[in-house]
């Protein structure tokens, strides 16, 4: 027998020991986190205030002023020179005046507030496996009909 086909054949049989590891993996974290979920207890306004805090709607920003019709590496730069500003200023990016937003882009309009919070960065993202609203409560009726029609052994 060829030394190739040696190699080959061992390759093979080894390379499927890390896939059996993660689904191993994957199967115990899945049991944990079952446990963990039916424990959970949300703090509905810790979590809004901490949805508030740094930038975290300055991709949003950016998107907002890509449709708008600006090139991404023009909105990249007004959103950083933007957050510099809300930064120094000691404020977020949707408590800037309008008057202001317009000096890092002429493309910002008042719809721009409508992105700069945490509901409107959740709802922009309005595609399949998204964070809308509509695609998680799409992706939950998926689940339940695939765990429907095959249950677990």
């Amino acid at each position: 027998m060829s030394p190739w086909r040696i190699a080959y054949n061992k390759d093979n049989q080894e390379d499927k020991e890390p896939l059996f590891d993660a689904a191993d993996t994957l199967r115990d974290t899945l049991a944990v986190f079952a446990e963990l979920i039916a424990g959970i207890q949300v703090n509905a306004a810790a979590m809004q205030a901490a949805a508030k805090e740094g930038f975290a709607t300055a991709t949003d920003f950016a998107d907002y002023l890509v449709r708008r019709g600006l090139a991404f590496r023009d909105a990249h730069e007004a959103v950083a020179r933007a957050v510099r500003f809300a930064e120094k200023s000691g404020m977020g990016l949707e408590d800037l005046p309008l008057e202001e937003m317009r000096r890092f882009s002429s493309k910002v309009e008042k719809d721009v507030y409508g992105v700069l919070t945490p509901e409107g960065s959740v709802a922009s993202r309005s595609h399949i496996g998204g964070t809308a609203p509509a695609q998680v409560h799409a992706a939950i009726r998926r689940a339940r009909k695939l765990l429907k029609a095959d249950p677990a052994p």
